[in-house]
């Protein structure tokens, strides 16, 4: 192999292995500006796309330990989306460029939490709300029997006349 090809390779391996995720799609068929579009939307994530050929993709399967299934992932125009933190997002920025490509890009699969997962999965994964979503969601629910709490409180009070009375001093 030459100079260069092995560079490639040891680059394609350390991005991959740095991830927290990698994304498997096939793009053939797509326009430059889609695929411009994809690159600024994953940027936004801390993600990045990087067009690789299958027999990198293998190797870099045998580096890190997947299963021989994902190996009927490795065909036809082959690019991989990782990064670091949250997938969700990703997810859903890939799956919008799936739709905007009128049929021609596709999922293939994911490396996601040390698991391979198909197309489907990918899907559901791009539907789940998102950390700070969620966080924000049980917050809102942690606060609401507070806040119902204090509106039966402060309701209460106005029906009898406003605050209590002040204890008289003792003599």
């Amino acid at each position: 192999m030459r100079i260069e090809k092995v560079a490639i390779l040891n680059e394609v391996v350390t991005r991959v292995k740095d991830s927290d995720y990698c994304f498997i799609i096939n793009h053939g068929g797509v326009t430059v500006a889609q695929f411009a579009k994809l690159r600024k939307d994953l940027r936004a994530q801390d993600s990045r796309l990087l067009v690789v050929k299958n027999s990198f993709l293998a190797k870099v399967a045998k580096e890190k330990g997947w299963d021989e299934s994902v190996n009927a992932m490795f065909s036809g125009n082959t690019a991989i989306v990782t990064g670091k933190g949250e997938p969700t997002a990703v997810a859903k920025a890939i799956m919008d460029f799936v739709k905007d490509s009128a049929g021609k890009a596709s999922v293939k699969g994911a490396d996601y939490d040390n698991k391979i997962v198909d197309a489907a999965m990918v899907e559901a994964l791009s539907k789940v709300p998102g950390k700070d979503q969620l966080r924000a969601t049980l917050l809102m629910l942690l606060k609401e029997p507070a806040t119902r709490l204090a509106r039966v409180l402060s309701e209460k009070a106005k029906k009898e006349g406003g605050a209590p009375a002040e204890a008289a001093p003792a003599a």
